[in-house]
């Protein structure tokens, strides 16, 4: 199932998609009976979609989704993780040998974006790079959860830009600062729900700018496979309902490259992941 947060003129809603049909909130009450809380967070991780599940078959997916801007599925998470060099063939790229524990850096939640929408680059950065990533999101909470439960308490899965200013990541030796900025985490453009997804470790990912391949990889190539993420990640700190935890880039970003083309103002990104759907988005360089 495919659950999206949805912008209805100024009305923010949710609702469930199947092809480009959309489902909303008000839609499923009136077809159910069922009243569904407002916060999209509530259904997912309270227990309403859950008795959802239960009434599919008397739901009709009659509204297109071009009417709705679609929002980053997760509103106000209270963590993004993101993992680095956790794919081989991105870390050979790098001359580097992908860590044994996952190394991590937080994101701020307001660097969400959504897609369709744009990167905003303030234009004193000037080495602007795109990292395609399945992002997955924890369904509940926990803490120490042994690998093989693990797989238990992904909700679902979704597409991830983890953005990156390069110049300002060489300049503190460190990752934060550059990856933090508003917008600089795009995601979307749904959930898609964890038993939709087969295998997560045999699914092809790509990047595409202004039309020109950059990224052609599989999420096969994950070093830390997506089990032993989340149980080590969780014997650092508690993972929380609606947690985001994503899980590393292939090969094909701009990192270090030599004749290195960044991202320039107007760019079109599109990112795909099989199975789990599309971000498009347009990078804007701004006046901070």
């Amino acid at each position: 199932m495919k659950i999206a947060r949805l912008l209805d003129g100024n009305n923010e809603t949710y609702g469930l998609v199947q092809g480009d049909k959309v489902a909303t909130k008000d839609d499923i009450t009136y077809k159910t009976g069922v009243p569904l809380p407002q916060s999209v967070k509530d259904f997912l991780f309270d227990g309403w979609f859950e008795e959802i599940k239960e009434h599919l078959s008397a739901l009709e997916y009659e509204q297109d989704i071009s009417k709705f801007k679609l929002l980053a599925p997760i509103p106000n998470p209270n963590k993004i993780i993101c993992l680095a060099f956790n794919y081989t063939d991105h870390a050979e790229e790098q001359g580097l040998t992908a860590p044994e524990d996952p190394a991590i850096v937080i994101k701020p939640r307001t660097a969400l974006n959504s897609t369709n929408s744009d990167i905003l680059c303030p234009s004193f950065v000037t080495q602007l790079d795109y990292e395609i990533e399945l992002a997955m999101i924890i369904g509940k909470n926990c803490k120490n959860i042994p690998e093989e439960d693990a797989k238990g308490v992904v909700f679902g899965y979704m597409v991830f830009n983890d953005v990156s200013a390069r110049d300002i990541q060489a300049k503190d030796k460190q990752f934060t600062r550059g990856k933090s900025f508003d917008t600089f985490a795009p995601c979307g453009p749904w959930i898609t729900t964890a038993d939709e997804i087969d295998d997560p470790q045999n699914l092809r990912l790509t990047t595409k700018i202004n039309g020109q391949m950059r990224q052609n990889s599989s999420t096969s190539k994950m070093f830390i496979k997506i089990p032993q993420i989340v149980s080590k990640i969780s014997k650092v700190m508690t993972l929380e309902k609606g947690d985001i935890i994503s899980t590393g880039t292939p090969a094909g970003v701009m990192l270090n490259k030599p004749n290195a083309v960044f991202l320039k103002n107007g760019d079109k990104v599109e990112m795909e992941i099989e199975k789990v759907g599309m971000l498009q988005n347009t990078v804007r360089f701004v006046d901070s």
